[in-house]
């Protein structure tokens, strides 16, 4: 069947850079699904973006649908005749044109028919609006006097079949073969051909409308223009990104700033030039920050040194508001900050920010004490960890909560403790983002995190099917993180009623329990990330350890565990004990060794004997499951040579508990009938 090349160009006001990616793959999307839809094949869907277009290309697009065979099942013969007389007139035949089939017992009309595909040309324009249409817009805009809305202005389009325009009228444009270069230039840009979208607009315009093309091309400047600096950047994937979507034809270069400004805590400098201008920042071989940046221009300069100037004038009044805000700040301690935090609301029935850092204060504390940590440190740190909302720095950058905190507790005379501890309290803030790296860090992290988490889920906001407004489930996660990376031995349920009473009265007290399973299921999807099969996470769970880290240790054990080749025959049998425990009654189970007769039973017997000695207290779950493992020819004689469920009560009570004594040596890690497929 002949195929066709196609092109979809969309020209638009400069999207938002944050949307682009987004915009473009939703294009894409709903293109590729309209074609699945009318059974239509294709190559390949590529799709294009820059600040001013979306757009895609289609290569081997089949020219015509193929032909279809369409069946509608009617009502049932025994139906009202206007019922029946509706379903064949909305076919376009009569009552005697339909065919009678039985399904399910009972006879129904039928309508079916053999349909000719229709030509891509003919099927292009709705495609095409249903495609556009579907793209995801929170807030839409209209433009002059029309009613036609979009994520920002439309003001062209180009729609060609290979060497032909698909005639469309869209949002009041009218398609065509002609699209439009750099906004600064103004050139028209005219494609004889579908498939030569992306070489002319390479070609005659230097716009690399391929957005994974162009942001490797800024990747590679951004470098070169560092190497020349004999420095190294720092690049930022999520700002690269968005200066990708920022600019069409990528130049980057190299500019810098006053040295005083460097006396300004360097995370501030850096936010300030990555937030405000999009600029990238150089350090040295130390990893110190140097007075330089490195911006990407829209442009190709003929005179770059006017550029360059032109942004070192801009920064200048950025970095100097940085420098203000850090020596009016460092004025006021953080200590003289938390009556003001009083006035600041936490949350409607939680409280304002004071009476949290005072909670956060009682529980480093707590955790301190249970965990060997500094606990004087830990509550110092709890308490002030707060304070920076409060100041200049922050109120302007608020990524750098906590970061500008740790300083100003070190200008104020705090421990470096203290200073780190609060600095990285927010830690983990993301997936694969590091923990703190002191222990009083660690203790302030998880008391800030349970405090949140104990709260909101306490008055009744917890996450619901994909909601999840307060990213608990990310501050679980966090949380439980630090227990699991850092090795830190705590109760898990004691810790959250321990929170919970800490809170104002209108936090339900007796949620600690959902809040626990709420936790657990974080867990189970922290494993389920691992590659850690869910039968070994349900097997531990069975057995409620209270501890994560604990919890932790025996879902490594079990996975070691399963990759034995002994590991199959062990937990069919501890399936096959479980089944016949189910009914049995525990109190009327007696071990008396005497009642054992059979040397299969007897050789069991001594080998739990021994193993029960040896493993009593044993926290050290992959040597305990290596040593379970022993017990499986024991096991396997046992089954095959000796009945459990004899007529003789006294021998049947002997036997499980023989075997009751075989589950529970095997509980002491983990419930392996669990792992039964």
């Amino acid at each position: 069947m002949k195929t066709h090349d196609f092109l979809l160009e969309l020209g638009t006001e400069e999207l938002p850079p944050k949307l682009l990616l987004k915009l473009s793959n939703s294009l894409k999307g709903n293109f590729s699904q309209e074609l699945e839809k009318l059974n239509i094949s294709s190559n390949a869907i590529q799709a294009f973006a820059t600040p001013r277009r979306l757009a895609l290309t289609v290569s081997k697009l089949q020219s015509k649908q193929k032909d279809q065979f369409v069946e509608k099942k009617g009502p049932s013969t025994q139906s009202p005749e206007m019922a029946i007389n509706g379903f064949a007139k909305s076919c376009g035949v009569t009552v005697s044109d339909l065919e009678k089939k039985e399904l399910d017992g009972k006879e129904y009309f039928f309508y079916s028919k053999e349909e000719a595909g229709q030509n891509i040309k003919d099927l292009l324009p709705s495609i095409i609006e249903k495609s556009i249409k579907d793209i995801p817009i929170t807030r839409a805009m209209k433009w002059g006097d029309s009613d036609y809305s979009f994520v920002r202005p439309v003001h062209w389009l180009v729609l060609m079949l290979d060497k032909d325009i698909v005639p469309v009228n869209l949002m009041g444009l009218e398609s065509g073969r002609v699209s439009r270069g750099l906004r600064f230039q103004e050139s028209s840009l005219s494609f004889s051909h579908a498939k030569e979208y992306e070489h002319v607009m390479s070609e005659k315009a230097q716009i690399l409308v391929d957005f994974n093309k162009r942001k490797e091309l800024i990747r590679s400047q951004i470098l070169s223009v560092a190497k020349k600096n004999k420095a190294e950047v720092v690049i930022d994937e999520s700002l690269l990104e968005e200066v990708c979507a920022l600019v069409e034809y990528p130049r980057a270069f190299s500019g810098g700033f006053n040295k005083k400004f460097l006396d300004v805590p360097q995370e501030a400098i850096i936010s300030a030039m990555k937030s405000h201008q999009k600029y990238f920042h150089l350090v040295d071989s130390k990893g110190d920050l140097l007075p330089l940046f490195i911006s990407v221009a829209n442009i190709d300069s003929s005179n770059l040194q006017v550029i360059i100037d032109g942004n070192e004038r801009v920064i200048h009044p950025r970095l100097a508001d940085s420098e203000f805000f850090w020596n009016k700040d460092k004025a006021t301690r953080l200590d003289e900050r938390l009556a003001d935090l009083d006035g600041v609301m936490f949350m409607d029935s939680l409280g304002s920010m004071g009476q949290k850092v005072k909670r956060i204060e009682k529980l480093s504390s707590h955790i301190s004490d249970l965990a060997g940590f500094d606990k004087k440190l830990s509550a110092r740190a709890g308490l002030l960890s707060k304070s920076d909302l409060l100041s200049e720095m922050v109120g302007e950058f608020a990524d750098l909560q906590g970061i500008m905190g740790g300083y100003y507790a070190l200008n104020d005379g705090e421990t470096k403790e203290v200073s780190v501890a609060i600095s990285e309290h927010y830690r983990p803030r993301f997936s694969g983002d590091k923990l703190p790296s002191t222990n009083e860090g660690l203790a302030v992290s998880m008391a800030d995190k349970l405090d949140t988490l104990t709260g909101i889920y306490g008055i009744g906001q917890a996450p619901t099917g994909s909601k999840d407004p307060y990213a608990l489930r990310r501050i679980a996660l966090g949380m439980l993180r630090i227990l699991l990376e850092a090795k830190i031995e705590l109760n898990l349920k004691s810790l959250i009623d321990f929170s919970l009473n800490l809170h104002l009265k209108g936090v339900d007290r007796g949620c600690g329990d959902d809040i626990y399973t709420f936790m657990m299921e974080r867990l189970k999807a922290y494993y389920r990330d691992a590659n850690i099969d869910s039968n070994i996470y349900e097997a531990v769970l069975a057995v409620s350890p209270d501890s994560p880290l604990d919890f932790h240790l025996r879902v490594e054990a079990l996975n070691d565990f399963t990759q034995s080749a002994d590991s199959k025959s062990l937990i069919e049998s501890n399936k096959r004990i479980a089944n016949i425990l189910k009914d049995s009654d525990e109190k009327n189970e007696e071990l008396d060794p005497k009642m054992l007769v059979e040397d299969s039973e007897k050789v069991l017997f001594k080998a739990t004997e021994s193993l029960s000695k040896q493993l009593s207290g044993n926290k050290d779950y992959k040597e305990v499951m290596k040593s379970l493992i022993d017990l499986k020819d024991s096991i396997d004689a046992f089954f095959n040579n000796v009945m459990v469920n004899v007529d003789d009560e006294k021998v049947k009570r002997t036997r499980l508990a023989l075997i009751r004594r075989v589950r529970l040596l095997f509980l002491s890690v983990a419930d392996i009938s669990y792992l039964s497929s």
